[in-house]
This record gives C-alpha cells, structure tokens and sequence, in this order.
C-alpha cells in the first residue's frame, strides 16, 4: 500500500482532530495555510495538505483543542516562530503551562518562555503525535464497509471521474478492461484491492451511462 504524501482537507480533519470549519479559519487567517495551497482558492486542488503539515496541525489540535490554549496565544507563538523556524509546529517540542505553550530551542536546548511558579509544564510529545498521525493514516487509506460495492464522485480524485467508493479506481478503466475481454476473475486480478461487489457495480454504472447517451 502506498504511503500518502498529499491530502485533502476532509482527510486532514480525519486525520489531525481538527474540524473542517477550524482548518478553513486557521488557513484563511494565516495561522496554518496548506504547503501546496493554490492563490485561488475556488480552482480544484486548491487546498491541499503534506504529511508534514499533518503532524504540525496535530500538534495544533493538542493545544487547542484539549489544553484550550487560546487562539490569540497560537497566533502569538506562531508569529515568532514563522520568523525562526521553517516548520515549527512539526519539528519543535512543546509544553503547557496552564494555557500558556513552552517550546523547546533545538539549538540551545531551552524552554524559551519562564515557566509560572508553581506550575510544570505538560509536553507534548511530538513522537507520539507523529506514531499517531501515522496510524490514522493506515485507517484513512483503509475502505469502510459501507464503500464496497457502491460509485462515488468527489472532484478531487481522478479530476471528478466516478470511482469505486474509499479508491482512486475509475469506473471506466474497469469496463475498457471488461471490453478487453477479461472476466470478473481477471479483473480482480487487474485491481487486486477491489471486491466483486465492486466489479459488478462499475460494469453496472458504465453500463447505464452508455445506455443513458444512446437514449439521448
């Protein structure tokens, strides 16, 4: 199985913790915009994420959402390390002191910020949220029960081209196979990570559009 290197924001709210309507805020007010981000925002593959940007964004989730940093605070840290740092949020470790967030220098070894007497500061740990980004990874790419046998349409894969549910696999590339002459058997051999509940329901849909433009 491939290792993904790019998503998309659905997948980088499954994966990361972070709400679709977060992840559009964080991008549109600078806090974390995606590394392939496009200028234009409506053409198709605008918004796309690296895996990088998922552990950063991860690490963003923490804070956020379980520590209840507030965002004025993230912004404020950001902004200083954007100055020092190519991918901080990723690469840097981090500790919280009440809502207050502490960063570990890579060069100095220091918690740059005096940490509030009384108070220790929680680490986040960044193998953890990377172990953990990784597993979700695994599941991402692994198909739900209820996309087997069923045609999707997203217009991110496959340039908006009907597709086996949870797969980059169109429709069509199955039924050129089928006109090729391979039966049910080798086309499972051909796409060795569908089902035939799969085959049959591509052959079915091609099937119907064809008869759907000869009617017209």
């Amino acid at each position: 199985m491939h290792t993904l290197l790019a998503f998309s924001a659905d997948q980088v709210s499954r994966v990361a913790g972070v709400s679709e309507r977060q992840l559009r805020y964080w991008d549109s007010t600078g806090l974390f915009p995606p590394e392939y981000g496009a200028d234009n925002r409506r053409s198709p593959n605008s918004r796309v994420y690296s895996y990088r940007d998922l552990v950063g964004l991860r690490t963003l989730a923490h804070l956020r959402n379980q520590h209840r940093v507030p965002l004025q605070a993230l912004r404020e840290v950001d902004r200083w390390l954007a100055a020092h740092y190519d991918t901080p949020w990723s690469q840097l470790t981090f500790w919280v002191a009440g809502k207050r967030v502490y960063f570990e220098d890579p060069e100095s070894g220091a918690r740059v910020a005096a940490r509030p007497r009384g108070q220790t500061a929680m680490p986040i740990q960044m193998r953890k949220i990377e172990r953990e980004v990784a597993e979700r990874v695994k599941t991402l790419q692994q198909r739900r029960k209820e996309d087997i046998g069923r045609i999707e349409r997203n217009r991110h894969v496959q340039r908006n081209a009907w597709v086996i549910a949870g797969t980059r696999v169109p429709t069509w590339s199955i039924w050129e196979f089928y006109e090729a002459g391979y039966d049910q058997a080798a086309l499972l051999r051909q796409f060795p990570d569908l089902t035939p509940a799969d085959i049959e329901a591509a052959l079915h849909h091609e099937e119907s559009l064809k008869a759907q433009a000869r009617a017209g």
